[in-house]
């Protein structure tokens, strides 16, 4: 008796250890992992290929925290601290119901400990607990990509603000299982604001500054961290007839995006970089540790403006990228200016700007003069006159190869400083527009008019 009811109590435990197994394996609802593979990071704009597979899988991300000096815009300097050397960090893609295995690791020669919060994660912090790591050190947790969606990533160590103003944030895509609608191209942008001693476009070496932190008043705001990291000869390509994908992120730490493209309608937005779609979108909102993902077709060639619609941050403080896109045009969808006339209302006054107060002037060299004008030129000037400095026919005059101010510099800084209303005549074609003072100093505007006599063909020269 005593070893029958031995064996039926040892056939009971068994049947419910093996009811319990199931009853987790059934409720968990998490996917057979298969195989495993090393995740392919990107720097921005760059995304990596789409996930083709159709089953869950390990996948391990190796990311590296870089703490480093790199130019903010030309002739400025600034202490970066970054997830794998820029700014945002590395782009992150795995796929709904893989299991990551995450490794971070902190370089030797940084100074000071760093960790990550992924938004993608359920669990502690994000992984923030997991992942607190020293210089020299390389900690490693796992987490399973429960939800589909575009998620912000940044370090929370403490003071978390101070971490995230410097740079310390990127974005990982979780895709969902049956993939993401096919486009021809993708792209990685990503806003932050930064916070500096010295005024925007003052040079040298500008150390983080708390006191306009908490205040919330950057003195930049730009595009995968530095001026221009999206414009001129680093733009955004495509080709007309395209469809393109924007992943978008919001690394804050303060301010919230409203971010647009100057030229398109978007036809897909996830809001938030999640699963609600909206379409025919003008302007979307993205919070500060938040995201979206817009697609749009590019029915035409132009310069498509990338900008935050909180437009001082984009012509003052940097938030400007292009997209170019070359193609065929088709007149009946843009037909570019049919006409242009005189139009004289009763009554019509110009408006002039207040004056602003002038900083002190540290004199620069040429060369620095030229370096600072580049960053100035393609925040203040390069909308109207153009990466090329051939302006917009009709509209904003050319400043390449002008002979507006070809035999007297001065009235190339007096513009600057003034402003210009009324008929000008530049290469032979009149002009009747206004151009408004721009709000810069002194040094800023010598600097500007520098590069600009010293570029787009002009015959040289210092202001």
């Amino acid at each position: 008796m005593n070893k029958l009811f031995s064996n039926l109590f040892n056939t009971i435990l068994i049947g419910s250890a093996l009811l319990l197994v199931n009853c987790n394996s059934k409720n968990d609802g998490l996917e057979t992992i298969k195989g495993e593979e090393i995740a392919v990071l990107t720097d921005a704009p760059n995304v990596p290929p789409p996930i083709t597979r159709t089953h869950a899988t390990k996948v391990i991300v190796n990311l590296e925290v870089i703490e480093k000096d790199m130019e903010m815009m030309d002739g400025v300097k600034y202490n970066y601290w970054t997830y794998g050397g820029d700014v945002p960090g590395k782009f992150i893609r795995v796929r709904q119901g893989d299991l990551v295995e995450f490794h971070l690791k902190n370089h030797p020669n940084n100074k000071l400990p760093h960790n990550i919060d992924l938004h993608a994660v359920t669990g502690q912090g994000g992984g923030a607990g997991a992942t607190f790591t020293a210089p020299g050190h390389e900690t490693k947790f796992t987490f399973t990509a429960l939800n589909e969606g575009l998620y912000v990533y940044h370090c929370a160590t403490a003071p978390v603000g101070m971490h995230i103003a410097n740079g310390m944030y990127g974005l990982i895509l979780v895709e969902p299982k049956k993939g993401l609608p096919k486009v021809d191209k993708e792209f990685y942008v990503m806003q932050g604001d930064f916070y500096t001693k010295g005024a925007y476009g003052e040079s040298g070496t500008q150390p983080f500054s708390m006191e306009k932190a908490l205040k919330e008043q950057p003195d930049y705001v730009v595009f995968n961290g530095h001026v221009g990291a999206i414009a001129g000869d680093k733009s955004l390509k495509a080709k007309a007839g395209e469809t393109v994908r924007l992943f978008v992120g919001n690394g804050g730490p303060n301010l919230v995006s409203s971010f647009h493209v100057i030229g398109e309608i978007f036809d897909n937005v996830n809001r938030e970089g999640g699963s609600q779609q909206d379409h025919n979108v003008q302007t979307t909102l993205v919070p500060a540790g938040g995201s979206a993902i817009t697609e749009f077709k590019l029915d035409v060639p132009s310069n498509y403006i990338l900008v935050d619609h909180s437009i001082f941050r984009t012509f003052n403080k940097g938030s400007l990228g292009m997209l170019k896109v070359e193609g065929e045009e088709n007149k009946n969808i843009y037909s570019g200016q049919q006409d242009d006339r005189v139009y004289l209302p009763e009554g019509g006054a110009i408006q002039e700007m207040p004056e602003t107060a002038k900083a002190a002037e540290k004199p620069l060299t040429k060369d620095e003069k030229i370096a600072m004008g580049k960053s100035l030129y393609a925040s203040t000037c390069q909308a109207c006159h153009q990466a090329d400095g051939k302006g917009i026919p009709g509209s904003f005059p050319p400043l390449a190869g002008s002979d507006y101010f070809a035999s007297d510099a001065n009235k190339l800084t007096a513009a600057i400083k003034n402003g210009v209303s009324g008929k000008i005549t530049v290469n032979g074609k009149q002009y009747d527009g206004i151009m408004p003072k721009q709000s810069l100093s002194d040094k800023q505007i010598s600097a500007v008019a520098t590069y600009i006599l010293n570029n787009f063909g002009n015959k040289g020269g210092e202001k």
